[in-house]
């Protein structure tokens, strides 16, 4: 029941401020961190079992190694609260998905990106928004099709990252890309069956209008045609009206 004085008050702030940065730097709860001048903060989570990325993963950490867990996705913003993270090791886990924005807030920090011996198939660039980093991507029974031909030029990761993508599977299956690094195979081309499909497709249409516009031509001729032979008929009627009404006149002059 004491009065509160500044002293006190000052004492309050100087702890409260204390247990933020402590909750906000000390280590998960679930892992092994360690600390040194030269490389600063890594967060090991090897080899947990963990089947969700931690969330309290301290801000000012540099190294994360979440290799040989039960991940199978990676959501969006999962890494963002990191904004000094160098080197992410997410290898030798069960992911087949990487959500659009997935490594979102990393791409002024991040140096290596570990993601090998995973189960990505399909190959998403939006998961990969402002990345400019060394990636790992081997080792993934990756799917290479028009969708991924498509994707390459969108990407910022450093080529030779994308030397990792060989094809396990392909469409079209005849194409022989696949035991192939697709980076590798430029004169490959996978679009080549939507193209032949749009240039069908372009085809029918073009055909569609052609016949659309043959037909209005023949309607409209014969339409046309009909109104001149009405008009015709009209022309030859004139004459012996009007060779009528010259005769009736001659009559009532007569008479």
């Amino acid at each position: 029941g004491g009065t509160v004085t500044p002293k006190d008050f000052c004492s309050f702030l100087v702890l409260m401020t204390f247990c933020f940065h402590h909750a906000a730097t000390s280590c998960s709860k679930s892992c092994y961190c360690s600390e040194s001048e030269s490389s600063g903060k890594t967060v090991r989570c090897s080899n947990l079992q963990l089947t969700k990325i931690p969330q309290d993963i301290p801000n000012d950490t540099r190294r994360v190694y979440l290799d040989f867990n039960l991940f199978t996705t990676v959501p969006a913003n999962a890494f963002a609260g990191l904004p000094y993270l160098v080197e992410l090791d997410l290898s030798h886990n069960e992911i087949s998905q990487l959500e659009p924005g997935a490594f979102r807030g990393l791409g002024t920090s991040l140096q290596l990106l570990d993601i090998s011996s995973n189960k990505l198939v399909n190959f998403n660039p939006e998961a990969f928004e402002g990345l400019r980093s060394r990636a790992n991507l081997t080792n993934n029974p990756w799917h290479c099709d028009c969708n991924l031909q498509m994707a390459m030029p969108h990407v910022d990761l450093e080529p030779t990252s994308l030397t990792g993508i060989v094809c396990q599977t392909s469409d079209p299956k005849e194409i022989g890309v696949q035991g192939l690094a697709f980076l590798l195979a430029p004169d490959i081309d996978l679009c080549v069956v939507m193209k032949r499909t749009t240039d069908v497709a372009m085809l029918v249409v073009m055909f569609g209008w052609f016949t659309m516009v043959i037909s209005y031509l023949v309607y409209y001729v014969r339409a046309n045609q009909e109104d001149a032979r009405r008009h015709l008929e009209y022309l030859k009627s004139l004459p012996s009206i009007q060779g009528k009404s010259e005769e009736s006149s001659t009559i009532s002059t007569v008479v």
